[in-house]
């Protein structure tokens, strides 16, 4: 049997999103840019798929641009955003728990002479509200935060974050990287106060090298790619069109019945979690039981310390049977560093290294989660005596 658990790293890429990237690739692979017909045709792609995620996020079609996935969104976000906007200020805010693909981008700001304020989070990895509210000054022109945390999966309170942001500053820019939680909530920029929102395609089941991002009308950003001015001056390049169809069958296919599709996934987690914490020494890091509204977990990442382990140990252990999970983010694997997500909410030094990312998806079945229960079960004591520190 195989367990596949590292959705949050990448996703399966739907038969229906295949079929629409074959059509485009092979039979209508024209240059949208070209006017005759297989052109046009082509055009249809990026037309249907703007109109398609419009409506998902209830905004205008022309507040869409496609990118080559979410590191490129939020580059675009921040650093566009903060060189179009320097003028007002050079003051920025996020949290110590982003992706570094915000994180990277920040130093780099800093290193161009803008100042970060860098918020604290909770013991769940909550962003902290006050220190949000102290740090907005006049000269702050833009912050970030997370919607899903990529490591312990803890929603951030967007609603309240959107609403402080403005009454504190009507003119600072809100940005979101929704990278993990796009397809897992409803998520509706203009009721959030959000002005620049990130996506990418293969976290919800579409292809890899494609994603986008809102930027809201009338917001200033300025292009990191010139060229041939591709839509409308904000992206130049000849679309990806066969990502960009991709994309847009995969969220047709994730938010068609999506509120049953999370009802059955919070099942599944809540199912794993109570069967994990029967194993002695295991602690789950952020929260455990759903929430409503913008708080509480997300339905598909549950991130478990196990004592006394080495979580690559564990990881590999996993594999040999056939169980895919992470270790942290995919995209720092290759270099391993100390969480510091795990570090900003306080988990003990020596559970920094025995901690375990498991990811789930709307295919995930109770079937696989009791194949990882039964082998957890019987890798982790065995693990444990051969620990130092472990029991023998």
């Amino acid at each position: 049997m195989e367990a596949y658990f590292d959705n949050a790293a990448t996703t399966r890429v739907y038969d229906s999103v295949c079929r629409v990237i074959t059509e485009a690739m092979q039979l209508n692979f024209g240059n949208p840019s070209s006017l005759h017909m297989k052109g046009l045709t082509a055009e249809h792609y990026i037309k249907d798929a703007r109109e398609t995620i419009a409506r998902e996020l209830k905004v205008e079609e022309k507040e869409i641009t496609f990118t080559s996935g979410g590191t490129e969104s939020n580059n675009m976000a921040l650093i566009g955003g903060a060189l179009a906007n320097q003028r007002a200020g050079r003051h920025l805010i996020t949290t110590r728990i982003e992706h570094a693909s915000v994180y990277n981008p920040m130093i780099y700001l800093e290193s161009q002479g803008f100042e970060v304020t860098y918020l604290p989070v909770d013991a769940r990895g909550t962003v902290d509200l006050e220190a949000l509210t102290a740090a907005i000054r006049p000269d702050t022109i833009l912050v970030s935060v997370m919607c899903v945390n990529n490591e312990i999966g803890t929603i951030q309170p967007l609603d309240q974050i959107g609403r402080r942001i403005k009454e504190k500053n009507p003119q600072t820019l809100f940005h979101v990287d929704a990278i993990q939680g796009f397809g897992k909530m409803h998520i509706y920029p203009k009721r959030l106060n959000i002005d620049m929102l990130s996506v990418s395609a293969h976290k919800l089941h579409g292809p890899k090298g494609v994603g986008f991002i809102y930027i809201r009308d009338k917001v200033k950003v300025r292009p990191l790619i010139l060229g041939g001015g591709q839509q409308k001056d904000m992206r130049s390049g000849t679309e990806n069109v066969p990502g960009v169809a991709g994309l847009s069958q995969a969220v047709k296919d994730v938010f068609d019945g999506l509120d049953e599709k999370l009802d059955r996934l919070y099942e599944l987690r809540d199912y794993f979690i109570k069967s994990v914490k029967k194993l002695e020494l295991v602690k789950v890091n952020g929260y455990e039981e759903r929430m409503e509204g913008f708080s509480g977990p997300a339905p598909h990442i549950v991130s478990v310390s196990f004592a006394n382990v080495r979580a690559e140990v564990l990881l590999h252990a996993l594999e040999e049977k056939g169980i895919y999970v992470s270790s942290g983010s995919a995209c720092s694997s290759n270099h391993p560093t100390v969480s510091g997500t795990l570090k900003a909410i306080g988990v003990d030094k020596k559970l920094l290294d025995a901690t375990i990312r498991f990811s789930f998806c709307f295919d995930t079945t109770k079937e696989e989660i009791d194949y990882c229960l039964e082998a957890l079960n019987s890798i982790v004591p065995m693990l444990r005596r051969f620990t130092p520190g472990g029991r023998r």
